[in-house]
């Protein structure tokens, strides 16, 4: 494995599916050689355009498509944890899901998380309209994965308003959550920090949360804001707009003390049904 730093990458992916993955192995590349031993990147990092969707989710299906093999491949390269932000993955001939992957340093799939919340919401943006379930299923199960790093939560974007979905996590001893997502510029400048923040506190765990950072079509814009945040609720590192990528090592030892001091776990009455 290649370090114990965690990385966030924030990309700016447009509707050109080859220049996107040119720019997602850069960034991977980039955050291995400054030692990141977790690398996560931003939800649908391949490609911005929904119509592309079912062909991308199709292609994928079985279990052995190309962004899969992409996937696997840079992580077995750079001998790191890999979160591949999303990607569509159809099963059975259904619609597609939108997949949260995990892979290991040997390019193994270790766990598959599918976006349960899907953004039916209408905005004041450019685009106005948002309604992900037009062409998409929305997922079932909440997921976690036992890594180097701790006991791994999975979540993508929306999920971050839905806290019961992330207490369950936490009642499994999960330490680390990742959010690849795409947050909006109108909703991000509003609620994405404050609500990551939540999340690290309230179940005491590392937030990775690497966001889209800028204007992806014509109508769609994202935040950007990338973060990485302590259990404290301490931003450790940021982005703004545009491309980048964050790096911080955490400290297994502060999560223990902290852990220690305030009994959450232990102090927890009401548990959200598993």
């Amino acid at each position: 494995m290649n370090g114990r730093a965690l990385a966030a990458v924030q990309m700016v992916s447009t509707v050109d599916l080859e220049a996107n993955l040119r720019a997602a192995e850069r960034l991977i590349a980039e955050a291995a050689g400054r030692g990141a031993g977790l690398v996560v990147l931003p939800e649908a990092f391949a490609c911005a355009d929904p119509a592309r969707t079912l062909a991308l989710g199709a292609a994928e299906r079985g279990g052995d498509g190309p962004l899969r093999r992409f996937l696997a491949g840079l992580a077995k390269h750079h001998g790191i944890w890999l979160v591949g932000g999303t990607i569509a993955l159809s099963d059975a001939g259904d619609r597609p899901r939108a997949a949260c992957l995990l892979f290991d340093p040997d390019g193994v799939e270790r766990a598959r998380y599918d976006k349960m919340h899907l953004f039916d919401v209408d905005l004041p943006d450019a685009q106005q309209s948002y309604r992900e379930s037009a062409r998409m299923s929305a997922g079932d199960r909440i997921v976690t994965a036992e890594t180097p790093f701790g006991v791994l939560g999975l979540a993508v974007c929306y999920d971050l308003r839905f806290p019961e979905m992330f207490r369950v996590q936490f009642q499994r001893g999960m330490s680390l959550l990742v959010l690849p997502s795409a947050f909006t510029r109108l909703t991000g400048e509003a609620h994405w920090h404050v609500l990551l923040r939540a999340r690290a506190i309230e179940n005491q765990c590392w937030v990775v949360a690497p966001n889209q950072g800028g204007r992806q079509t014509a109508t769609r814009e994202c935040y950007g804001g990338s973060v990485i945040i302590d259990p404290w609720g301490t931003v450790l590192a940021s982005a703004s707009t545009g491309e980048a990528v964050l790096v911080a090592e955490p400290d297994t030892r502060m999560l223990e003390a902290l852990r220690r001091r305030l009994p959450v776990a232990a102090h927890q009455r009401v548990r959200v049904p598993d």
